[in-house]
């Protein structure tokens, strides 16, 4: 059977483009019922029986028959085993990765992530303390999927801010299981491993970690077990029970995100050879069927050469039948009618990664202003930034960049306020505070102010 990727074909000058447009873009994130209660029901067992119930789902989901948590805890010398054992070529590119993205966030830590303070005409001094989280959990995929970069991406920016304890859960499916897609009637005391995943957490510094997964790792990390150390915060990516379990235990423990599926959004002059922007687009359709790639350029014949080279292309890709579902179901090539609309719809779609393949890319920048990452010039493929040119990886999807930023140093601190108030600031700003709380009918609080107008305090 040939395959066919067909992204839609869209004008911006046709009747029906809003129409098309938004249907193109829809997308539900709503989670099936039966998760809902199926994840509800998990974190429920795991915060009333802990270490027992996590043993239980992981034989159950990952079929991983583990005596205790201990049998599932990985150790600094697994890391550094792995580490050893995977070839030189990819020790040597997950450590120039960790460098890159280590650098890129401690120059984000100095610029955003340090404490400040001023003090004022009458000597108050104000300010912010920024304090690292004191212990983060991190989810890594395992099955189906092993994101090595993903793990750099979280664990590296909590060092930087600081954060003294990384748990790191990574399930280690057996072949057969429900986790792998099959029926899960078979256990082992052993699951899949992968090597590049735990080289990485060596490379990373990831404090402890366990192979389990799904629904239960989360809950794991959230509400503590007796071998399972209570995070902060969980960051990092999963399925649909991952996510409906990140959200539900949000407010016990911070999170990063929900994210859903991969997008790519290239604007193109025409000037980039179209087999390339062909591939950026293959770059993210093939994560996941539902993905979205779209491509906006007010040449239609380039339109119609990167056309030519998706059909080119597509039958050497391992991944085809992946990158041809997401292209015909959620892909489009849209022709507009100057680069200006390029950038307008750019903003409307707010997209996870966003391309200017342009030979003047600095034109169109100060236009843009909602996307995860932006990736500027012919040159700067998105699976760079995947990797290791050094901005994190983890971004706002589905629209969501209209409101949020990619993972950060940020996201491993919190920000105390300072005050110190003078005795002579004390005047101004009791009379002010005062007036304020009389007017809201909060008495203690204005003899809260009003004391420290007539009162001074006697050195001891």
């Amino acid at each position: 059977m040939t395959l066919v990727a067909a992204p839609a074909r869209l004008s911006t000058a046709a009747a029906t483009f809003e129409a098309d447009f938004a249907a193109r873009l829809h997308w539900s994130a709503d989670t099936d019922a039966a998760i809902e209660q199926r994840v509800a029901d998990i974190l429920a067992d795991v915060q009333k029986r802990g270490d027992a119930a996590v043993l239980e789902y992981t034989a159950r989901f990952d079929g991983l028959s583990a005596p205790n948590m201990a049998a599932l805890e990985l150790t600094q010398a697994d890391f550094k085993a792995a580490f050893d054992a995977i070839p030189q070529a990819q020790r040597d590119a997950l450590q120039a990765a960790a460098k890159r993205v280590r650098s890129y966030h401690e120059a984000q830590k100095k610029a955003s992530g340090e404490s400040w303070s001023y003090r004022d005409e009458d000597g108050t001094l104000l300010g912010q303390k920024v304090t690292p989280l004191d212990r983060v959990g991190i989810y890594v995929p395992g099955g189906k999927a092993a994101y090595p970069s993903s793990l750099l991406m979280n664990a590296i920016p909590a060092h930087v801010a600081g954060v003294q304890e990384i748990i790191m859960v990574v399930p280690t499916p057996v072949r057969g299981s429900v986790a792998t897609g099959g029926t899960g009637e078979g256990t082992s005391t052993k699951g899949e491993r992968n090597e590049l995943v735990l080289a990485a957490a060596y490379v990373a510094g990831v404090t402890r970690a366990f192979t389990i997964g799904g629904a239960q790792a989360v809950a794991a990390l959230a509400y503590g077990t007796a071998t399972v150390p209570k995070v902060d915060k969980i960051t990092g990516p999963g399925n649909a029970y991952v996510a409906s379990a990140k959200k539900r235990v949000f407010g016990t423990v911070g999170i990063d995100m929900i994210a859903g599926p991969s997008e790519i959004l290239v604007l193109a002059d025409g000037t980039t050879p179209p087999d390339w922007v062909a591939m950026d687009l293959f770059s993210q359709a093939e994560h996941d069927e539902l993905a979205q790639s779209i491509l906006l350029c007010p040449d239609a014949a380039y339109l119609d050469a990167v056309q030519r080279e998706i059909d080119c292309l597509l039958p050497t890709m391992p991944r085809a039948e992946i990158i041809a579902k997401s292209l015909t179901g959620r892909g489009a090539l849209i022709l507009t009618k100057d680069m200006e609309e390029a950038c307008a719809i750019s903003n409307r779609i707010a997209p996870e990664h966003l391309e200017v393949s342009s030979t003047d890319p600095h034109r169109w920048e100060p236009l843009l202003r909602h996307a995860g990452a932006i990736f500027l010039g012919a040159y700067t493929s998105e699976s760079l930034g995947d990797y290791c040119a050094g901005p994190n990886h983890v971004l706002p999807t589905s629209g969501t960049a209209r409101f949020s930023s990619p993972l950060g140093v940020y996201d491993f601190q919190k920000r105390s306020s300072l005050i110190e108030v003078s005795e002579a600031g004390a005047q101004v700003l009791g009379k002010i505070a005062a007036e304020l709380a009389y007017g809201e009918g909060l008495q203690a609080h204005a003899q809260a102010a009003e004391m420290r107008l007539t009162t001074p305090v006697k050195p001891r």
